[in-house]
């Protein structure tokens, strides 16, 4: 393996995105030689990635032991624990109030699944997002309340919930609320709130603030069981087998797209475990219906499980994810499995109007620093999903509004997504405290909110004064990171096995980008609807096939197709096994090219 000290990866200061090339970390650069020295790559990903090198073993299998800590260390956690186990103890009557979400529906079924282990039959209230909107409705709580609840667990919602949980406690039903979005510095009325995102946490639990609201709920069923233990609650009957519940944990804090470091990783990583054993009845469904045969990776998580889990929140049932992940019938699991699959497919169908309506708008916001685009009739289940789209598209913050009057009138709900280095929930948060929003919330990378029509020019200004600079800041940063370059005699099976070694990724460990070249186009055209297709060869006489999803358009794509007769390039993307032939090959998926003549 050759070191270089070049400030760009083989010298690409702008490539055909537009984009300079620069080492994640450390240089890796193969050369001509034959891929072998996994070792070495394997510890510069991790160097690459913050870790200290001292602190690599560890970070290679990332195990709970090693990351989990003392649930005790969270404000309220202990409070939680206890009564909670009062109502086990007494058989009082439990509901879990959960989100529409993957986060919400995984939430929930953790929950309800750990009480079922303590002989609690818990029930479960999912409100629907077109008819509730997002978060505990005051009128929802007072109703199960009055149907006979004793108590109510929220999770993956209810930190901002003020006046929802002020009618809960005038009925005087404890409510526990287990949260991980931003909160404001006045809490809301409650028998509890866990949230490790509370602006009075400690230091300790304040670093555990990527955690998806699953992760959270996780914490506190260990707290449970500890508590319940304490009081010898488990003299005459098993403790439940919390590590069974880590499939849960690994595909809500996926989904819900959760920094991947820390604890995180160890969700995953013993999560992605537990889930190739298929225990779960409602999760091997799923596996089935997303035709997924082998052991599942992290990637299938957010791309083939949660979707389809979300789809019954977006467009469908907002309670088929519970259910299917709570069910103990095996034919129950695939009828509903199958239904989210059919109910995925429509959702794509939506998703792409919406989308095309909404990037038509984008022409008249190129000095905007958020991009904020509206319409009525647009389905408020697929907004968020287009707001990632326009993000990726335009590499800025994003938040796609359905309204439900004419331009002027009514009201809308919006959706955004944000950029690494700008904290869009946070802007929220402050927009609704400026009285812009009717509601609002949501984390640094996501957020939600309700806004009357007639306010959406002041909103717009207000997110364009406040994040310009941090927008700007962020989009400067921005440049190709790669973790490794390479002939493409050295795009192997073997390669993508070593790559994934270093993982799970996700937002905040990121996948391995590998730059391939020099190379020559032997065929480029579009398949799909707008998909690049790629065969290259190269210098070493070894030749790959590459895609790239979605780039039809770009200037990437139009080149390759029709100025690569004559010119060679490299290719930058990360690297997947391509299992459709006979045997396993590797490809590229494609998003990035630069001249290499």
């Amino acid at each position: 393996m050759v070191t270089r000290t070049l400030s760009n990866v083989l010298g690409v200061s702008q490539s055909l995105g537009g984009r300079e090339w620069r080492w994640r970390g450390g240089t890796m650069d193969c050369g001509e030689e034959t891929f072998g020295l996994s070792s070495d790559i394997l510890e510069q990903l991790l160097l690459s990635r913050g870790v200290a090198r001292e602190e690599i073993a560890k970070h290679a299998s990332p195990t709970m032991r090693e990351f989990l800590p003392n649930p005790s260390e969270f404000r309220d956690m202990d409070k939680a624990a206890e009564r909670i186990a009062e109502a086990v103890i007494k058989g009082e009557k439990i509901t879990v109030y959960g989100d529409y979400d993957v986060d919400g529906a995984t939430s929930a079924a953790l929950l309800i699944d750990l009480l079922a282990g303590l002989g609690v039959e818990a029930g479960y209230y999912i409100p629907d997002r077109l008819l509730e909107g997002y978060g505990p409705s005051g009128e929802a709580l007072v109703r199960l309340a009055e149907d006979g609840s004793d108590l109510i667990v929220t999770v993956d919602c209810g930190a901002m919930a003020h006046e929802a949980l002020t009618m809960a406690r005038d009925v005087d039903v404890d409510v526990i609320v287990v949260d991980h979005h931003k909160c404001a510095s006045e809490l809301p009325p409650t028998a509890a709130l866990v949230n490790p995102n509370r602006l009075d946490e400690s230091d300790l639990a304040a670093s555990h603030g990527h955690l998806a609201a699953v992760g959270v709920a996780f914490l506190l069923a260990i707290a449970l069981v500890r508590t319940l233990r304490s009081k010898s609650f488990f003299e005459n009957r098993e403790e439940p087998d919390l590590m069974a519940l880590l499939d849960l944990v690994a595909l809500g804090t996926v989904a819900d797209v959760a920094a991947l470091h820390g604890l995180n990783r160890a969700f995953v990583a013993q999560g992605l475990k537990v889930l190739a054993r298929r225990d779960r009845i409602g999760m091997a469904a799923l596996l089935d219906a997303s035709r997924l045969k082998r052991a599942p990776i992290a990637s299938d998580l957010g791309f083939a499980l949660g979707p389809r889990i979300n789809a019954g929140g977006r467009i469908g049932e907002s309670t088929l994810g519970v259910r299917l992940l709570t069910t103990n019938d095996p034919d129950e699991a695939r009828d509903i499995a199958e239904q989210l699959s059919a109910l995925n497919e429509e959702r794509r169908a939506i998703e792409a109007e919406v989308q095309e309506a909404a990037e038509a708008q984008l022409d008249g916001q190129h000095n905007m620093a958020v991009q904020i685009l509206s319409g009525s009739g647009w389905h408020p289940g697929v907004i968020g999903i287009v707001a990632g789209r326009i993000k990726e598209k335009t590499g800025k913050p994003s938040i796609v509004i359905a309204l439900d009057g004419e331009e002027g009138a009514g009201s809308g709900k919006g959706s955004g997504r944000s950029i690494s280095g700008v904290d869009l929930g946070a802007a929220i948060i402050a927009a609704r405290e400026q009285g812009l929003l009717v509601a609002g919330g949501g984390h640094a990378m996501a957020a939600g909110l309700t806004i009357e029509t007639n306010r959406l020019a002041e909103f717009s200004e207000f997110l364009d004064t406040r994040l310009a600079r941090d927008v700007e800041r962020a989009r400067l940063s921005q440049s190709m990171q790669l973790d490794l370059s390479l002939a493409p005699g050295g795009l192997t099976p073997d390669l993508v096995t070593t790559l994934e070694e270093a993982g799970p990724y996700g937002v905040g460990w990121p996948a391995p980008r590998v730059a391939v070249g020099p190379v020559r186009i032997v065929k480029a055209d579009i398949v799909g609807k707008d998909h690049l297709r790629v065969i290259a060869a190269g210098t070493d006489g070894k030749s790959f096939k590459a895609i790239a999803f979605r780039a039809a358009e770009t200037e990437m794509a139009q080149t390759l197709i029709h100025r690569s007769k004559s010119r060679h390039f490299h290719l930058a993307g990360r690297v997947k096994i391509d299992d459709w032939g006979p045997r396993p090959a590797a490809e590229l998926h494609l998003e990035d090219a630069a001249f290499a003549d």
